[in-house]
């Protein structure tokens, strides 16, 4: 069974109804991202970044996975699909994706602010102040913020040399070290593009590009990965 690899971005969650992280203006939901997504924030302001992280986890759960979504869930019964996404919501999950790789985090679950690998569920659609870890500490979102290590991306960068076909949706290829995660690809490897600005992909080989939305573009991917069309 060939091995396909899918690297998302937020381009698979707009189409749910997700904002992307950060609008034309460089704001998300109209706060400056370092004060809301930094360590720094955290420590000023805990109050505020807990219920902005409470207010995105209520949109995440209110939205609903896309038919993109739903085929690359689909595809695994024909293919070994991973999928590696550097988007915080759950939608892989819930459209029944069984192998995801969360670069970033998962906002539906909380984790110890100063002990990053104990990791909790959430109990309905928010975390308390005075919620605390196993440790005494407070509960924060499972969410890596601008200026913190990716814990996952050896992980990804493995799954990634392991591509019998690449696939990246969504995503402009320009934030790091996620953007790297294509140069573990081997050179010899189908790379299918889907996002409708193509992001600098030029000194790769065996690129082929579908300048869709993540929704049009996945069925044409489909089409082409079953009729080889």
């Amino acid at each position: 069974m060939r091995k396909i690899v899918v690297l998302t971005g937020a381009g698979i969650s707009a189409e749910s109804g997700l904002k992307t992280f950060r609008d034309s203006d460089g704001l998300w939901e109209g706060y400056n991202v370092y004060d809301v997504a930094t360590p720094e924030a955290w420590e000023r302001n805990p109050e505020l970044v807990q219920e902005f992280y409470n207010d995105r986890r209520r949109q995440v759960l209110d939205a609903k996975p896309n038919r993109a979504h739903e085929i690359l869930a689909e595809l695994e019964e024909d293919f070994d699909v991973d999928i590696v996404t550097q988007n915080i919501d759950d939608l892989h999950e819930r459209a029944g994706s069984t192998k995801v790789t969360h670069l970033h985090g998962i906002i539906t679950k909380s984790q110890s602010d100063i002990k990053s690998s104990l990791i909790y569920p959430i109990n309905g659609t928010e975390i308390k102040m005075g919620e605390q870890c196993e440790l005494g500490s407070q509960l924060r979102p499972h969410v890596v913020w601008f200026g913190e290590s990716v814990p996952m991306i050896e992980v990804a960068a493995k799954i990634c040399k392991q591509a019998d076909i690449f696939v990246l949706i969504g995503t402009s290829l320009a934030v790091y070290p996620a953007a790297g995660l294509i140069d573990f690809v081997s050179s010899h490897v189908a790379k299918y593009i889907v996002d409708p600005r193509t992001p600098d992909v030029k000194r790769y080989k065996n690129v082929i590009t579908i300048e869709k939305n993540a929704v049009d573009g996945v069925n044409i991917l489909q089409e082409i990965l079953y009729n080889g069309s």
